[in-house]
């Protein structure tokens, strides 16, 4: 058997021998995560990528990320407050060019640097927060890939 099935087949296994974690496989792609009843909003996952190199060999590549909906509402707020500087930089900007007021459309692009700033340190408290579900998440993955 060569190493990719092998490592396959633990997590294969794992999935309906373990209650420590939620185990779930699609293809050469295994993603653990911390189940339902323990977790909190910053809760991460493991998302390991087994691949084949030779008949006796295979490589693992793992990535500590954010549970998908954590991850997409941080991108979507992102995306507004940039829009939101965007447009109000050039109503900023016309209005400049026109000798008209533009207090308030400079204001707002200063709120949303502030927001931006803001967002990022939310976002770097929370993965703090998830630290020790990751050393969790890389000690159940070491230990039963005997690594």
């Amino acid at each position: 058997m060569n190493a990719m099935k092998l490592f396959l087949s633990v997590f294969e296994n794992l999935k309906n021998t373990q209650t420590e974690f939620i185990v779930s496989r699609v293809d050469d792609h295994v993603f653990i995560r911390i189940p339902k009843q323990k977790q909190h909003f910053w809760s991460p996952q493991l998302h390991l990528e087994i691949n084949e190199l030779e008949d006796k060999t295979s490589s693992i590549h793992g990535l500590f990320g954010p549970n998908p909906t954590v991850w997409t509402l941080f991108m979507f707020l992102h995306f507004v407050v940039a829009m939101l500087f965007i447009g109000f930089c050039i109503w900023g900007y016309s209005n400049w060019a026109l000798n008209i007021t533009y207090g308030m459309q400079l204001g707002v692009c200063i709120t949303m640097i502030i927001l931006w700033f803001a967002l990022y340190f939310i976002g770097r408290a929370g993965r703090a927060k998830g630290k020790n579900d990751m050393i969790l998440l890389h000690h159940f993955m070491k230990q039963n890939l005997k690594l």
